[in-house]
């Protein structure tokens, strides 16, 4: 048993199996290992074939699975997503201390207006001269107007950072050193004639803190206008293409920096994208000996090389697109094949559940499975198929054995149909639903510097481990619309009757 359970794949057990299969039923053994895919990519894949070819129709009524002490012990196994997540792929520190940079500065543009008005009353309160109802006016304006403030500051600009960029984003930078700078002024100037000479005129040092409220706002508008507004407006749009399959997406967007642009088109590949799946091998049949093997070329000008080496070059590439054909369609015949086999499977393991709960209610057992112990019991009598079909369709490498049963669990606890648990198989999702840790690391490659605009006509990529972007960008052309009136008396006509003749 130990030696089995080092294989991930059906096959290499089932072929064990098949010298004892006149004695009794097959035996299936579950085994893959934890983090990996359900089975494994290359192993038993030949045998796989071969035991395919031989079986009927009917296989499903004389195929037993079950599953091993070890491979039922499935509490032992961690859940989904608890791969070390690399070094590089956490943010890096310049990046969480220019957040909490910006979160200092933030939070002392709040105080500063409160200060302006508590420091004079604490040093020389008693020779102040008393506002009145003005006063007090201005601090319910001042309360909130700081307040509004606040809470537009964090939902804007003090945002945690989710991406970690090559550059500095510019403008946020500009609106940092704008901030310091002008409350640097404002403090110097309230030292130079506020605290300096001992201001008593209470009232100007409110009008003068209230001042800066107003001007903190502005400065929020500027950047509400610099960071959101600005790329609503599209000017051009981005042609997206992977390189490994071609897939395309076309995005319209604003003027944004290069940097910027690859992170929105990041953002939008997650989602839009379908998960990236390998080209089906496709088993040739034939060698080039093979379909060359009983043909004769004849040359009429002599014995000539050359000319025998293209005549052979003709044949083969006349025969090629016919074996690639075959092939595919070969492919496509045994997908279909093995679809009907996963559905029918998997409708047959939900309709044993439905009756086992039916005859539990009718017989009030107080022995009822949990939806996680429901799912590990169906399991073994899907997983053959499901392996197989993940297989033929190039997904084995996106779900693990501990994935597919958290799926089937959830399926049964909210009281899913078959179909809605095949779903995630049959159409596989965008990459997002795939990603086994919440970073992904990838690489701006650019001609250009990252922090300049786009233009049209500019390319550059965008590359990780298993994947690569090419950004196309192309200018939204120019659009000019002219009117043409229509005068009402245009679509109008006299319909004059001639009166008839007597033949």
């Amino acid at each position: 048993m130990d030696t089995e359970s080092n294989h991930s794949g059906y096959s290499h057990h089932s072929r064990n199996c098949h010298q004892r299969s006149h004695d009794g039923p097959k035996s299936v053994n579950v085994q893959p290992t934890v983090g990996q895919p359900l089975l494994g990519e290359d192993s038993g894949r030949g045998e796989e074939e071969e035991e395919e070819e031989g079986q009927d129709d009917h296989w499903g009524e004389t195929t037993t699975a079950v599953t091993s002490e070890r491979s039922a012990s499935f509490e032992d196994l961690p859940p989904v997503g608890t791969s070390r997540i690399p070094d590089t792929a956490r943010p890096k520190t310049w990046i969480m201390i220019g957040f909490y940079l910006s979160c200092v500065l933030g939070l002392i543009a709040i105080l500063t207006p409160p200060a302006f008005i508590v420091l004079p009353q604490v040093f020389w309160g008693p020779q102040l001269e008393p506002c009145g109802i003005v006063c007090e006016g201005l601090y319910i304006s001042l309360a909130f107007k700081l307040l509004l403030l606040s809470l537009a500051t964090w939902a804007v600009l003090l945002r945690p950072p989710h991406c970690a960029l090559p550059r500095l984003v510019e403008f946020h930078a500009l609106l940092l050193v704008l901030l310091f700078l002008f409350l640097s002024s404002y403090w110097l100037f309230y030292g130079v004639r506020v605290l300096g000479p001992q201001e008593k005129n209470l009232l100007g040092v409110v009008e003068y803190a209230v001042s800066l409220v107003d001007a903190l706002i502005f400065i929020h508008y500027l950047g509400l206008i610099l960071l959101e507004l600005r790329q609503l407006q599209p000017f051009f749009y981005l042609k997206v293409m992977r390189s490994s399959d071609g897939e395309m997406r076309f995005y319209s967007l604003g003027t944004l920096s290069i940097q910027r642009a690859a992170l929105f088109v990041l953002e939008n590949y997650y989602k839009d994208f379908p998960a990236l799946r390998p080209a089906p091998p496709l088993v040739r049949r034939r060698s080039r000996h093979e379909n060359h093997h009983g043909r004769k070329v004849y040359s009429v000008d002599g014995p000539d090389s050359s000319a025998v080496s293209q005549s052979q070059t003709l044949i083969s590439a006349s025969t090629n697109y016919k074996e690639r054909y075959y092939e595919e369609a070969e492919h496509a015949r045994k997908v279909r094949r093995r679809k009907a086999r996963l559905v029918m499977s998997v409708h047959d393991a939900f309709s044993q559940l439905t009756h086992l709960a039916q005859r539990d209610e009718e017989w009030k057992s107080p022995n009822t499975l949990q939806s996680r112990e429901a799912a590990q019991s169906v399991f073994p009598l899907i997983a053959q198929s499901l392996q197989r079909y993940l297989r033929s369709t190039q997904q084995a490498h996106l779900h693990s054995m501990e994935g597919i049963i958290q799926h089937l669990t959830e399926c049964l606890a909210h009281r899913l149909s078959p179909q809605a648990f095949l779903e995630q198989y049959l159409r596989p999702g965008p990459p997002i639903q795939y990603l086994g840790n919440p970073y992904g690391v990838w690489t701006l490659v650019s001609e250009e510097s990252v922090t300049r605009p786009l233009r049209s006509d500019l390319t550059f990529c965008l590359q990780c481990s298993d994947a690569q972007l090419v950004v196309s960008v192309c200018g939204i052309p120019f659009l000019k619309l002219s009117e043409s009136f229509i005068p009402p008396n245009s679509h109008r006509f006299i319909d004059s009757s001639k009166p008839e003749t007597n033949l």
